[in-house]
């Protein structure tokens, strides 16, 4: 079967036109659902079965389709929402698709609204076929923000595939490994005085000092300890990213707050590390006389890795001509794997176009993207 260019460019128009921003921050968020509906109805126009799964949020849900039967099969999942942008740096609109030098511009035209019609195209000639495992569609919600789509489908777990394609952006490279994600916030809660008289309070900032050198050495422990060369930066991570507390030069600083990340290694557990820094910071909240606060100010990303010899890695390195690599993103795949799931993040566009002004796909790699799935519905689900 031929690749239909300008079915894929309607279909994209359209889930670019509909705003689905997710966010952290109220006044950007917005629901998911409009793309989650126009999705299960082209969907069931091709005959699959499709449930729409509502999430607590109003207005945000995941969509699972279904074609053909039984247990196993292949997930060809994606993330429905997109991130913030700025109308004024665009040099088109950005819910308007616009073709350009072999380019598709628009809001989450990469990352990645895009893979949808790549998936829709590629399941065509296997719709009146007899497979022998399923082909599951998985859009989700809030993956820019929460995650809350993929850890609701997690929690429940659902869909019961073998194996999983997360379609983001790669450049058509299987990528079996990525870094997890923490951002974590500190609050260290002291007494203001006149500064005249360091006995009047306990200074924050002093404390915080303490508690900075503290990360700053875990940080140096890390690195010497874990090391994995599959990634260009080869050693977790930790940023000191902000810091805010005080209100004058001439009073005790009463209330200091930090915010950090760490991107931890394959093998590296999120909830340990919490654990690790509460540890360590609360003899200086005694030494201090101080109350030292950890909270995250998200869930977390676990970090990822699956087996370069598995059957979905070998395959997908055979049918892109790509050897398999990391990325220092983070993505759904966790989620995947928490739910039996061998997995491997690969899609067309690159993640050096996505969230920025003028985000584009490059076209060339659309139907080579359509061939590549092709080529794993017919490996997993029909041979």
């Amino acid at each position: 079967m031929t690749f239909n260019a300008k079915q894929y460019q309607q279909q994209l128009q359209q889930l670019v036109a509909i705003p689905s921003v997710s966010c952290a921050v109220p006044e950007w968020d917005m629901p998911n659902l409009p793309v989650i509906e126009l999705l299960a109805t082209w969907l069931d126009e091709m005959g699959l079965r499709t449930r729409i799964m509502p999430l607590k949020q109003q207005g945000k849900a995941n969509l699972i389709a279904t074609l053909g039967e039984g247990d196993g099969g292949l997930v060809l999942a994606g993330h429905s929402d997109t991130v913030p942008y700025d109308t004024h740096r665009w040099q088109s609109d950005p819910f308007k698709l616009t073709e350009k030098d072999g380019k598709l511009f628009g809001l989450g035209a990469t990352d990645m609204k895009g893979f949808f019609p790549v998936v829709i195209e590629a399941i065509k000639p296997f719709l009146k076929m007899p497979l022998k495992h399923p082909v599951i569609i998985l859009a989700t919600a809030d993956e820019e923000s929460s995650m809350s789509g993929a850890r609701a489908l997690a929690a429940s777990g659902t869909p019961k595939g073998r194996y999983a394609v997360i379609g983001e952006p790669t450049e058509l490279v299987p990528v079996r490994m990525h870094k997890g994600i923490m951002m974590e916030a500190v609050r260290v809660q002291g007494r203001s005085g006149h500064s005249s008289n360091p006995a009047l309070g306990r200074s924050a900032l002093d404390c915080m000092n303490q508690v900075m050198n503290e990360l700053i050495a875990l940080r140096a422990e890390l690195q010497s300890r874990y090391r994995n060369p599959g990634f260009a930066v080869a050693v977790p991570t930790l940023n000191l990213g902000c810091i805010h507390g005080g209100d004058g030069a001439n009073r005790i600083c009463a209330e200091c707050e930090l915010h950090f990340d760490l991107r931890l290694l394959p093998g590296m557990d999120n909830d340990e590390m919490r654990s690790i820094i509460q540890q360590r910071l609360s003899p200086i909240a005694q030494a201090t006389g101080t109350d030292i606060i950890l909270s995250s100010l998200f869930e977390g990303v676990d970090a990822f890795a699956e087996d370069e010899h598995s059957a979905l890695i070998q395959t997908c390195e055979a049918l892109t001509g790509n050897r398999s690599e990391s990325v220092a993103f983070a993505t759904e795949a966790p989620f995947m794997q928490q739910l039996g799931m061998q997995t491997v993040v690969l899609g067309p566009g690159s993640i050096n176009q996505a969230h920025q002004p003028d985000e584009f796909i490059d076209t060339r790699q659309i139907e080579p993207a359509t061939a590549i799935i092709r080529g794993l519905i017919q490996k997993f689900c029909l041979e």
